[in-house]
């Protein structure tokens, strides 16, 4: 059974600052993929690699999502075991839905993941923050 991750993506207020931040050879792995390295090893990573994906929060907004790839150990040198989520270098946007605060990454069930959006969506110019956040709160988005 599939099973998702959420979380905030700090210093991002847009999808592009992610997918900029990615581009770098910071955010990448050595095999030249994107990663979020956490000090948390997901419990559940068996259906975390069952097709799950990362939804990203912008804001208070779930905007897109980034499919995982694998999750590998990352060793810094400081005596501190990481887990660098692997992801595809795609994001796929998704219906904007609120999402309060929190620390850390949560689970997310498939039957509570934002849908995707239809092709070419992508490509429209984003609405402001603020109005975008208004109006996935009373359901328009």
């Amino acid at each position: 059974m599939t099973v998702h991750l959420v979380k905030l993506c700090v210093g991002a207020e847009r999808v592009e600052d992610l997918t900029a931040w990615q581009a770098t050879a910071r955010a990448k792995g050595p095999d030249g993929l994107p990663r979020h390295v956490t000090r948390m090893w997901p419990k559940r990573a068996e259906e975390v690699l069952d097709g799950g994906s990362l939804y990203w929060v912008f804001k208070g907004l779930i905007l897109c999502r980034q499919p995982i790839l694998r999750l590998d150990p990352v060793d810094r040198g400081d005596g501190i075991s990481r887990c660098g989520i692997v992801l595809d270098p795609a994001t796929v946007r998704v219906a904007s839905t609120p999402k309060r605060p929190f620390q850390g990454w949560r689970y997310l069930r498939p039957e509570d993941a934002p849908r995707d959006l239809p092709p070419g969506r992508d490509q429209e110019e984003a609405l402001p923050p603020e109005l975008e956040n208004a109006l996935a709160e009373i359901g328009v988005l």
